[in-house]
């Protein structure tokens, strides 16, 4: 048998706007109802997990895991400029003392891709004060309960735009994403309604920019509260392969869409990496899936051998310990699933006999749950939600987790 390390944290992670429900004051919640809009459906009550947190933290612990990652939505504490919700603040709390009393590690993301509606409408991360904003709302959270949490995540994947870039996204989709912004500004009244899971091409490098100063306002203004909790951000990395010697098209791809954040990491306290496929690239095209592979919902193969490339990259670049936040796959039959989770995971354990720190492991997800443009068609759960009483129900992927989360040994 194969040990994972002492100290490794097995987890699960979730994010507010596609659990809570009813994030009312957020911009992705005025973005599904102005239109056009790229969502099929609108998020809605969610899996009601704003009201149900304690039967999800009660998942958390029968599987016999060591961390929730989740996320403190912004929106909830700051839904009018300036104006902090006491409520809200000790609801996160809640969660983050229920943790603690079930023994579990809580890794607090501070951003997860969603914002108040407001900031959307000063420009998002391309307002000049945004980094001053961002950071104020994390000081108060941190005064609120930053001393009893584990682990803190700034931003969660801000490179997820330029990322998707690189896939074959249709010009049909690029013009609705550019009409969208257009009409949630004229909805709102203003010049440039921002936000930071769809972006414009022409303003990458300075939504990178400001989302870059205010991962660091962050790490300052937590650091300052509490020197030693570890800070990081988290980005998303497909395990990028070369078909031949050619790896030019491969290298560029990694210098636009990883290197930056990679090396912004390399002053944090580790990296969070969020993997879920694998690609390879010739010396001028990607290249499509094997005939017969399996695909996932996303479109490329199921590839287990993804997670520990991505881990290996992320450590070679950034230099800094590897905590895995998100990790999955996105199907309808969920023995796929549970037959993707050992072998990913052995070889991030190969990874790690090789020397790469890899702190611990969150799959996503807890709960089949919101997920974004696609709404609920993707199902990347541990559980199943019924759409109308929301009642949780495991997956047989769930026992099959468990077992490696709690002997902590693979075959």
């Amino acid at each position: 048998m194969r040990r994972f390390p002492d100290g490794f944290l097995f987890g699960v992670a979730t994010s507010g706007h596609q659990t809570e429900g009813d994030n009312t004051s957020s911009d992705t919640w005025f973005l599904e109802n102005v239109a056009p809009t790229v969502f099929a459906e609108r998020s809605g009550r969610a899996c009601n997990s704003w009201q149900l947190w304690r039967d999800d933290l009660d998942l958390v612990q029968a599987m016999g895991l060591g961390a929730f990652r989740f996320s403190v939505e912004w929106a909830r504490v700051e839904p009018e400029e300036g104006g902090f919700s006491t409520e809200a603040l000790d609801h996160y709390a809640a969660i983050v003392d229920s943790c603690s009393q079930r023994g579990l590690a809580a890794v607090v993301t501070l951003n997860h891709m969603t914002c108040p509606h407001w900031f959307a409408a000063r420009g998002g991360w391309l307002d000049p004060a945004a980094p001053e904003l961002f950071a104020r709302y994390c000081d108060q959270v941190m005064r609120h309960f930053g001393d009893r949490i584990t682990m803190a995540v700034t931003l969660n994947e801000p490179n997820l735009p330029q990322l998707l870039s690189w896939a074959d996204v249709p010009e049909s989709v690029q013009k609705l994403e550019r009409a969208i912004l257009e009409a949630a500004s004229a909805a709102a009244g203003v010049p440039r309604y921002r936000v930071s899971n769809i972006m414009l091409p022409e303003e990458f490098d300075a939504m990178r920019d400001g989302m870059t100063a205010g991962h660091l306002a962050a790490r300052t203004a937590i650091k300052a509260r509490r020197p030693d909790l570890p800070v990081g951000l988290s980005i998303a990395i497909v395990d990028d392969r070369v078909a031949g010697d050619d790896a030019t098209l491969r290298d560029r791809k990694r210098a636009e869409v990883y290197d930056h954040w990679l090396r912004l990491a390399s002053d944090d306290d580790f990296i969070g990496i969020q993997n879920y496929e694998s690609a390879v690239y010739d010396a001028d095209r990607l290249l499509p899936p094997l005939p017969g592979a399996t695909l996932h919902q996303l479109g490329s193969a199921i590839d287990p051998t993804s997670l520990g490339g991505a881990v290996r990259y992320a450590y070679q670049v950034s230099g800094v310990p590897v905590f895995v936040t998100e990790h999955g796959v996105g199907v309808d039959d969920d023995a796929l699933r549970a037959d993707f989770i050992e072998p990913s995971l052995a070889g991030l354990l190969d990874a790690i006999d090789d020397g790469v720190p890899v702190l611990g492991y969150c799959h996503w997800t807890l709960l089949d749950n919101f997920e974004w443009a696609a709404g609920y068609r993707f199902h990347f759960g541990l559980h199943t939600v019924d759409r109308e009483t929301f009642a949780r129900t495991p997956k047989p992927s769930t026992a099959r987790y468990a077992a490696i989360a709690t002997s902590r040994t693979l075959p």
